[in-house]
């Protein structure tokens, strides 16, 4: 493999390795000291350690490295930063927090709502891995593309899908994004230009791979003024795809402007990650396939913005793909109906303590960058906004029975429409000796 495809590392950290980590693999390069994670404070060295025995990492074999951070403490931090070194402003600050927040309040109230009745299915929420999100897709044009998973609420509310549209699409109402024929796991706008949450993983790979060879052909083919960068967002348990790889080789090899982001909280459903992979290092699939692989700490937003700003610029200037490993972790059950039982109860009080909503508002306060005030009152604005879109979805219509059809046929002439020229679904008898629910 030629030396120009690296992986980069920021903060290296070598666990129980024998040999020293510059001589580890002679086309790895390390970024030491960083060259783009701004964190002034060092690295919390502790939560990926091999001595840790509540991180899965300490389960791994060979030597890792690690994006981590010490922003997530239970404890005040001393800081020291100046202004000019800090690594948001009280713009972005407030726009990150807003955004976290929103996620969180959103799929709080889904649960309610689920356990009410209001929603059917499978519904996956994102509680824990909103800095994810918020660090990559805040960075994006509008005109940038999405790709989601059937974990996909929370994405949609981040490039910029109303949270009315959002709720109604989880009702099944005719104001939801998709006029309530995908539900929860078909999360589709193209107004902002999220090409769906796909319920097998993997599967939107491919799509946002397409994507990113759009907007290239526009560019060099069409001579369009167009520099539009796809996020392909996945988890730990799509990355033994055959999707996964195919898609990794054809952005290498076409340099197309697309990030995979890989949101690794651990557990792919039940199973976790580390029984599960080879080589949990996900990051290292990158420099295989001739592009970056980074690997960060999923659970700080301004970790992940900072990885965010390098992988989306390079994409932006032409310079090809990326891999992006967000280790994180998701605070609720692989869905709202598993009663997850099967993650130990000391790793899930773990992780509450590096909440990433608390650990951003933390680090507001600690350098002034707003008050308590000024937070409480985005958090009554996204209350009540919440509020509403539960208020709005309940209110709206139930798609017609004509709808039924609709986007399954592309003629459905002599299957859903009878001789008479009417839908056959509209027919009362059309559903008779079928089950009711």
């Amino acid at each position: 493999m030629a030396c120009s495809a690296t992986a980069q590392i920021i903060q290296p950290l070598s666990i129980n390795s024998a040999r020293s980590v510059e001589n580890s693999d002679a086309c790895t390069k390390i970024l030491n000291p960083p060259t783009f994670l701004g964190s002034t404070r060092r690295i919390n060295t502790k939560l990926f350690s091999v001595n840790n025995p509540i991180s899965p990492l300490a389960r791994r074999s060979t030597t890792v490295f690690a994006v981590s951070s010490d922003v997530v403490k239970e404890k005040k931090l001393k800081s020291n930063s100046s202004l000019t070194n800090l690594l948001i402003t009280k713009e972005e600050g407030l726009e990150l927090f807003e955004d976290m927040y929103l996620g969180r309040a959103f799929e709080d109230m889904c649960a309610q709502m689920y356990y009410r009745g209001k929603m059917f299915g499978f519904v996956h929420l994102y509680n824990g891995q909103e800095a994810v999100s918020t660090g990559f897709i805040k960075l994006l044009k509008k005109e940038d593309c999405v790709v989601s998973t059937y974990r996909d609420h929370v994405h949609s509310l981040s490039k910029g899908v109303p949270a009315r549209e959002v709720m109604s699409e989880l009702f099944g109402k005719t104001t939801g994004c998709c006029r309530g024929q995908g539900g929860s796991m078909h999360m589709f706008s193209k107004e902002h230009n999220v090409l769906g949450g796909f319920a097998f993983i993997g599967e939107g790979i491919p799509v946002a791979t397409g994507a990113a060879f759009t907007s290239k052909y526009k560019r060099e083919v069409l001579k369009e003024d167009c520099d539009e960068v796809t996020l392909a967002f996945f988890g730990d348990g799509t990355c033994n795809n055959g999707q996964f790889f195919e898609c990794l080789n054809m952005a290498a090899l076409w340099k197309l402007p697309i990030v995979f982001v890989v949101e690794n909280n651990l557990w792919a459903i039940g199973m976790s990650h580390v029984r599960a992979t080879s080589d949990p290092q996900i990051w290292k699939k990158g420099p295989a396939f001739g592009m970056p692989g980074f690997h960060v700490d999923g659970m700080d937003v301004l970790k992940v913005r900072e990885v965010a700003k390098e992988a989306i610029g390079r994409a932006r200037r032409g310079e090809g793909p990326t891999l992006v490993e967000c280790e994180t972790y998701r605070f609720r059950g692989h869905s709202l109906a598993d009663p997850d039982e099967l993650r130990d109860p000391a790793e899930k009080a773990h992780y509450a303590t590096r909440d990433p909503i608390i650990a951003l508002k933390n680090y507001m306060a600690e350098n002034k960058l707003a008050t308590e005030a000024e937070l409480k009152a985005i958090e009554k604005k996204i209350d009540e906004l919440v509020e509403d879109a539960v208020e709005f979805a309940d209110k709206s219509p139930v798609p017609a029975r004509s709808q039924l059809l609709e986007n399954v046929f592309a003629d459905p002439r002599g299957f859903g429409i009878g001789p008479d020229g009417k839908y056959r679904c509209e027919d009362p008898k059309f559903t008779q000796g079928t089950a009711h629910v």
